[in-house]
């Protein structure tokens, strides 16, 4: 995995209803083979649970690979990343 300083976006995708959560989670390990086998710079995925009927999935890419990535996987929505740990 190449690291790299570029501004990053994270790409979020949106699942509601009663199998939000389980939906989310396995969206994320979709995103993961994606990262793999598109050898993109970031291998940051996961999933957040917001209520009992909203969870969302998540990758990172950098900003240089956004537009294609977007194209590809059609997200719901993006933000930039702030990675907490700098």
């Amino acid at each position: 995995m190449k690291r790299t300083t570029e501004e990053k976006i994270k790409l979020i995708w949106d699942f509601h209803g009663p199998v939000a959560a389980k939906t989310a989670e396995h969206h994320t390990k979709h995103l993961a083979e994606f990262i793999v086998l598109e050898n993109l710079n970031n291998d940051i995925t996961g999933f957040i649970n917001f209520s009992d009927y909203h969870s969302a999935a998540y990758m990172v890419v950098d900003k240089s690979e956004l537009k294609e990535v977007r194209a590809i996987l059609k997200p719901h929505r993006g933000q930039i990343f702030k990675n907490e740990n700098s």
